[in-house]
């Protein structure tokens, strides 16, 4: 893949491409691409910026414990703590939530199903429709942010129903 210059770099075209073939990032891995996408590369001084705030800091991932999570008052500090948490993280760990291990390794298990299996099945999953509950894609935010993330994302979202395991990707299931 030859390296465009920013004279005649169309990053809408680049992003376009990308998403439409809606392999994502690991489609492109399995395609062995030889060069990291011009979408994916951040400049040189978002990642000095970067440097300079991770060497001040020591990175500790919040923890939310969730024991005692009946009582009152713990729960209100949970609730808290889960603001605070996604406020200023965007993700952290949860201990203590009763979730058996053997639960946790099936749900490991389906979305490295997903991920690994063919690609045409992974297609029909793919969307950008955020009505969906069950879709893949990669990065949520792809045409919105300044640099691609290297990821990509299977998502369930059932927050007002019960899942419906007919949606689900098989391998999921």
């Amino acid at each position: 893949m030859a390296t465009e210059t920013s004279v005649n770099y169309d990053r809408t075209k680049e992003l376009k491409q990308f998403d439409d073939t809606k392999t994502g990032v690991k489609g492109l891995v399995d395609a062995g691409i030889l060069n990291i996408p011009k979408i994916f590369v951040r400049p040189a001084e978002d990642l000095a910026a970067d440097e300079l705030n991770s060497s001040q800091k020591t990175i500790e991932v919040p923890i939310i414990d969730l024991s005692n999570i009946g009582e009152s008052i713990r729960r209100k500090e949970i609730i808290n703590e889960v603001k605070i948490a996604s406020g200023e993280w965007g993700f952290f760990q949860v201990i203590n939530h009763g979730i058996p291990l053997s639960v946790l390794d099936e749900m490991i298990e389906g979305i490295r199903s997903f991920n690994e299996q063919h690609l045409e099945l992974k297609k029909e999953m793919y969307s950008r429709d955020s009505a969906k509950k069950v879709k893949f894609n990669s990065n949520f935010d792809l045409y919105t942010s300044k640099t691609a993330d290297w990821r990509d994302t299977l998502q369930l979202t059932f927050l007002d129903s019960e899942p419906d395991p007919s949606q689900m990707p098989p391998v999921c299931r």
